[in-house]
């Protein structure tokens, strides 16, 4: 079961497995689901990851 939490004001979805943060419900479940079978983490859940979306940081 994925875990809610509040970060920033914003409500993300972390699997329990690998500890990844997503902003949709759906894609923690598959992170978790692919964790739970694999042993491993899947580069195309990942990469909606919170942890791995890149910023635009104008400074």
């Amino acid at each position: 079961m994925v875990k809610v939490i509040q970060k920033n004001d914003k409500e993300l979805y972390q699997c329990e497995e690998c500890g990844f943060h997503y902003a949709e419900k759906e894609w923690a479940e598959k992170c978790e689901a692919w964790c739970q079978e694999h042993k491993s983490c899947n580069i195309e859940i990942t990469a909606h990851a919170e942890e791995n979306k890149k910023y635009d940081s104008k400074i």
